[in-house]
């Protein structure tokens, strides 16, 4: 098919706005599903996402339309909502020319709308505003037009009103994709120049890439060159992505592909890699999309040290299928060998350890979060520190910088003063403040990343009922007040329960951790005790009583001396085994600091 007849689009929008609604209807109408194999949120092949109503994976599906009698094909990308998935975001719209921006018309524009929108802007991307769900009784369609005037400056008039769920407005959709997004740019006699937009790993068939070609085309059986690794292979099946694949002998300029070339190194394929061919290979790669930019940093460790390799495979596997998962390799005194993982944010933490264990068959032990500091020493050079047992000497310090966001929070104007406090109480600063509607309120703060990567998003939401949204940038790096705090259990420090906090709050910080830890750690026949320490100031200490066994129960009558003697006997043992017995930390205790309110 000719490149004028191809339209590459995504969707996207704020989380739970309709998204993959929509896309089922228009899968539905393009007769691309039949009726029979058709079911709620078609794209959502996970179990997780079905589960959590959540799109976690961006998707590619290509549908057939005839617009005025004329074919066209239209390849959608569909794109997650929540911010801790921006990345899949970024890299389904490197692959478009157009993006539906779908609106729910009785909740408004909200945070991640804005962020996602910017970021299609910065593509060039041409933007067909719909609004959605105006069937529901709180829908507000005129106020949330104003409010897409305001924020894209287009024509009320081009707004298309929807309802997915009640198949309203789906044909004037697909005539907009078709009408104003533009056709692919590219020249099909060029040599070949392709982007990879995602891998998924395919236990039988090895790696299978998902593409996207913007300059020559594909042919089954050529031998295609991995620019990244300069790794040569025969593609030995390529394709489109219809509900199922289905292979093609050639596929040109503009569209969309998969390509399976029996890869089975998990390191050898890099998405935003560009695919060339080996005899003709092109003089300039695809500019990719930017590196991700981890700002959560957690151990996850096998929980028999035995299934280290095991593990190891299943990161490189998921990471195939989630990009913006970046690890290495660490040890622990406390839990073995391990790997120290970046995320993009708690909720994506949540989902790949998910993930692993659903996955993979993988039972890991997760430590406590943390982000990344830079510890500045006395001579001015700068080490960066992920966990808290990267801390250097504080004699050796001068100061520690910790990473700052530009926080965006839209809400309802009755929740504004609950949601200041809890920013003040979060070391927050607020910068702006602006009504976009009555009632509805645009508010902007600074705030330190380590205090928003626990339970931030949590009580925005219950402050909020739900309401408010959140979107957030990082800012930089600034100096602050940080020590590590260290959890001792019987005088031995648990590297996995240290932490980096602020002075401020780390007295409190450590007796709470202590008072929870007493609570969760089970009890053994001596004593333990839980401190908190600050260098070698401890500053909180908890004690969980033995269990006590009564030995002097046989003796009935006779001399005190006698009961006075296994009574001894009992305190030299319990003396001795207090010096060589270990205690055993359950996975509740590492996630205990999570659940600190």
């Amino acid at each position: 098919m000719k490149m004028q007849h191809i339209r590459n689009f995504c969707i996207i929008a704020h989380i739970d706005h309709g998204k993959s609604t929509l896309a089922d209807r228009l899968l539905q109408i393009t007769g691309t599903v039949a009726d029979k194999d058709m079911q709620a949120q078609l794209l959502d092949d996970m179990d997780l996402e079905r589960e959590r109503g959540i799109t976690i994976k961006s998707h590619a599906i290509q549908m057939d339309y005839q617009h005025h009698s004329q074919d066209f094909i239209l390849n959608l990308i569909d794109t997650p909502g929540h911010v801790d998935f921006s990345y899949e975001v970024s890299r389904s719209i490197a692959a478009c020319e157009g993006a539906l921006l779908v609106i729910d018309a009785s909740q408004g524009i909200e945070a991640q709308t804005i962020s996602n929108l910017y970021l299609a802007l910065d593509h060039d991307l041409e933007i067909i505003p719909v609004l959605n769900k105006i069937d529901l009784p709180g829908a507000k369609p005129e106020e949330v037009k104003d409010q897409v005037v305001d924020l894209l400056g287009c024509d009320p008039n081009e707004i298309i009103l929807a309802s997915a769920k009640e198949g309203i407005g789906i044909e004037e959709i697909l005539s907009a994709i078709v009408e104003k997004i533009p056709p692919p740019q590219g020249d099909p006699e060029a040599p070949l120049r392709a982007m990879i937009f995602d891998s998924v790993f395919n236990s039988y068939r090895g790696i299978e890439v998902y593409f996207r070609v913007f300059n020559g085309s594909i042919t089954k059986g050529d031998r295609v060159k991995f620019v990244n690794t300069g790794k040569i292979y025969k593609a030995e099946e390529i394709g489109v992505l219809k509900l199922k694949q289905m292979p093609k002998n050639t596929i040109g300029a503009g569209n969309v592909g998969y390509l399976i070339s029996g890869v089975k190194i998990a390191k050898e394929v890099k998405v935003g890699d560009t695919i060339t061919l080996a005899q003709n290979p092109t003089a300039e790669a695809v500019k990719g999309f930017e590196n991700v930019k981890p700002m959560v940093f957690a151990g996850i460790y096998p929980v028999e040290t035995s299934d280290y390799e095991e593990l190891r495979a299943s990161m490189e596997k998921l990471q195939l299928n989630d990009a913006s998962l970046v690890w290495e390799p660490e040890t622990s005194a406390a839990l073995g060998f391990g790997f120290r993982c970046g995320f993009l944010g708690m909720l994506h933490m949540e989902i790949v350890q998910e993930r692993l264990e659903r996955e993979f068959d993988m039972t890991v032990i997760t430590t406590v979060p943390s982000v990344q500091f830079n510890a500045v020493h006395n001579d001015g050079h700068i080490t960066e520190i992920n966990a808290p047992s990267d801390m250097p000497d504080p004699v050796q310090l001068s100061h520690i910088e910790e990473p700052f966001i530009k926080a965006q929070i839209i809400t309802k104007s009755e929740y504004i003063g609950p949601i200041i406090s809890l920013a003040i109480e979060k070391r927050g600063v607020i910068t702006n403040q602006v009504y976009l509607t009555t009632d509805r309120v645009e508010l902007m703060f600074e705030l330190p990343l380590s205090e928003i990567v626990f339970d931030f998003y949590d009580k925005l939401k219950t402050i909020s009922r739900g309401y408010a949204s959140l979107d957030y940038e990082l800012l930089g790096f600034r100096t602050s007040k940080m020590v590590k705090l260290d959890i001792m259990l019987n005088g031995e420090t648990v590297d996995a329960l240290s932490a980096v906090v602020h002075r401020d709050k780390a007295f409190e910080w450590g007796k709470r951790l202590c008072e929870k830890l007493r609570q969760l750690l089970p009890r053994q026949m001596f004593d333990i005790a839980i401190q908190a320490s600050i260098g070698t100031k401890v500053i909180a200490r908890e004690t969980i009583r033995a269990l006590r066994k009564n030995v002097t129960a046989k003796c009935y009558g006779g001399d005190i001396t006698r009961k006075r003697k296994l009574l001894e006997k009992q305190k030299k043992g319990k003396k001795r085994m207090r010096q060589v017995g270990n205690v055993e930390i359950p996975q509740e205790a590492f996630m205990a600091v999570l659940k600190l309110d």
